[in-house]
């Protein structure tokens, strides 16, 4: 653990009080729920009365992240999109997680509009909405109507919001170094999602981020006639206050109500998959988050696509491979789909090859045998992040959003159409994604890529060599080894040594009597003036040696021979 983050869980040591209660409290649960003690099931609940010792472990995680507040919400919400590293039911209950939240006094959504913009909210706006159209963690959404009479969307950031996520931040990252200490925590990687999630969170605190993406996502689809993103006001517009279109559509809460309405719910099912295959496969960028609260649709079947604030990018190179998964599944090609998946994703030294490709291979003999129009995207991705999980295979994060957009996008797609398959979309952009791997325009952009890096290569390679031919006559080129696993050796050797050497001085205080001594008349066993110090050092010395056969052991390197 760095000592650096120390003084940062000191200055929030409020805050770490508070977490280490709740983490307690939903831990001593966790005890008794698996002790079985029906007594004591009763004693501990939430703060909305639930006995917390009768809720599923996954369930009390939820529940004590909500407890904990929003920075946590949206950590349960991150992890929610990584079942290949916490595992399918604890993601599925993670996704549970609400963006709602209690709404802020208008008073204060005023104040820090008027703070954020320069002037009072009467000047900016003809009409402003006190009441929320909606209220999450991070931010609150009202509507209003600027001068010119068009209707507006003003998403504001609640007040001290980036103070306390900040804090909790910090926290968190106290408690992912510890508990990477741990090995049984270890395999999550707490420190490196920690720094992942505190990234994507301070991106989302920050609403320009948001408003360029809108921006990029409104040049890209200008021509499209089956979509429509928000037009940003960008002189209302702040790191904390983002003001855009109001688009008045259908929500897709009923679908009888859409097909009353007159909706052609099909094309619509068609269009959105066609609209976000296009985005991840064809431009990498992509808006992540396609659960039916952020879709709305138009007259005319047109799809209208809410809330950026969480965007997924992929390289060209990481767009092929995930690719090539899919692919490799409908073609039956188990052995590229091991390969692929092993190349991905960050394997640990122990897997077992044999069994992971038999796995492999055993999935997609399920699936590949499907016809197109019954292939089921969501169940099948779901599966193979399970079976990823099972062999602690830990994918990029960018892949993991992927795959969680893909799963969701699949799920919306069949509340209007549920005889709908993203497969069947998705045939058509494999022959795409071949021409356009084979396209001159992309050969000559890699060609070029290829001869700008040797051309980098080649000016700074003999400068290079000249300096390492200098050091090595000057005697000062050094080689620097990493000895993985000597410490424990060196650690116990030391040991060792001092253990003998104590035993060897106890030894001689013992053999002369050193003062002061104990027994001063012979007992029954024969012990007379037994030195005090000379025995302590003698039994010290004893535990010493134990502790360091029982380590040795432990490590199973004993008496094992190379």
């Amino acid at each position: 653990m760095k000592l650096t983050s120390i003084p940062q869980a000191y200055r929030n040591m409020s805050r770490t009080r508070e977490l280490v209660s709740v983490l307690s409290k939903y831990g001593l649960a966790d005890w008794i729920s698996r002790l079985n003690l029906d007594f004591a099931k009763g004693l501990l609940k939430s703060d909305n009365g639930a006995e917390l010792a009768k809720q599923t472990r996954e369930s009390r995680i939820r529940m004590a992240l909500t407890e904990l507040g929003p920075t946590f919400i949206k950590l349960g919400q991150l992890l929610s999109t990584r079942p290949e590293l916490i595992g399918r039911e604890l993601a599925e209950e993670l996704a549970k997680l609400q963006h709602s939240a209690p709404a802020v006094d208008s008073e204060i959504i005023r104040q820090t509009i008027e703070e954020e913009l320069g002037q009072p909210v009467e000047m900016i706006f003809r009409e402003f909405d006190d009441v929320p159209l909606a209220a999450a963690s991070i931010g609150q959404v009202h509507k209003a109507v600027l001068p010119d009479g068009q209707s507006v969307v003003v998403k504001v950031q609640r007040e001290g919001i980036a103070d306390i996520v900040r804090k909790d931040v910090d926290v968190m990252g106290w408690f992912a170094q510890l508990a990477e200490m741990v090995p049984e925590f270890a395999t999550y990687r707490p420190t490196a999602t920690m720094a992942e999630f505190r990234r994507t969170l301070l991106r989302e605190l920050d609403f320009g981020r948001e408003e360029r993406s809108m921006q990029q996502f409104a040049v890209r689809f200008a021509n499209n006639p089956h979509v429509r993103i928000p037009e940003t006001h960008s002189e209302l517009c702040t790191p904390r206050v983002l003001t855009m279109e109001l688009l008045d559509g259908v929500t897709l809460d009923s679908v009888n109500d859409l097909i009353e309405a007159g909706f052609d719910l099909d094309t619509i099912a068609k269009n959105g998959a066609e609209i976000f295959l296009e985005m991840i496969f064809g431009d990498g960028l992509y808006h992540a988050d396609p659960h039916p609260g952020n879709i709305i649709l138009l007259p005319g079947n047109v799809i209208g696509l809410l809330d950026f604030g969480m965007i997924g990018r992929m390289d060209e190179g990481l767009r092929e491979d995930v690719e090539e998964i899919l692919y490799s599944i409908v073609n039956r090609d188990s052995t590229h789909l091991a390969t692929l998946i092993s190349r991905i994703g960050k394997t640990p030294a122990g897997l077992d090859q044999v069994a992971f490709r038999a796995d492999v291979a055993d999935f997609v003999a399920t699936y590949a045998s499907q016809k197109v129009g019954n292939f089921d995207v969501g169940k099948v991705l779901q599966e193979m992040m399970d079976m990823i999980y099972r062999y602690n295979i830990l994918l990029p994060p960018q892949v993991s959003v992927l795959i969680k957009t893909l799963i969701t996008l699949e799920g919306t797609s069949k509340i209007l159409s549920p005889s709908f398959s993203i497969m069947e979309i998705m045939v058509p952009f494999q022959k795409k994604a071949i021409l356009r791997r084979l396209s001159p325009a992309r050969r000559i952009r890699k060609m070029r890529r290829t001869y700008l890096e040797l051309e980098h290569l080649a000016g700074v390679l003999p400068g290079q060599m000249m300096d390492i031919i200098k050091q090595v006559q000057a005697g000062d080129f050094d080689v620097h080894l990493d000895h993985r696993g000597l410490e424990p050796s060196v650690n116990r050797l030391v040991l060792g040594m001092l253990a003998s050497a104590l035993f060897l001085g106890s030894s001689l205080l013992l053999s002369r009597q050193v003062p002061p001594v104990i027994f001063q008349e012979p007992t029954m066993f024969g012990l007379h003036k037994i030195s005090l110090l000379g025995l302590s050092g003698c039994m010290i010395s004893l535990l010493v040696g134990l502790r360091l056969l029982r380590a040795i052991g432990k490590s199973g390197h004993l008496d094992r021979r190379n």
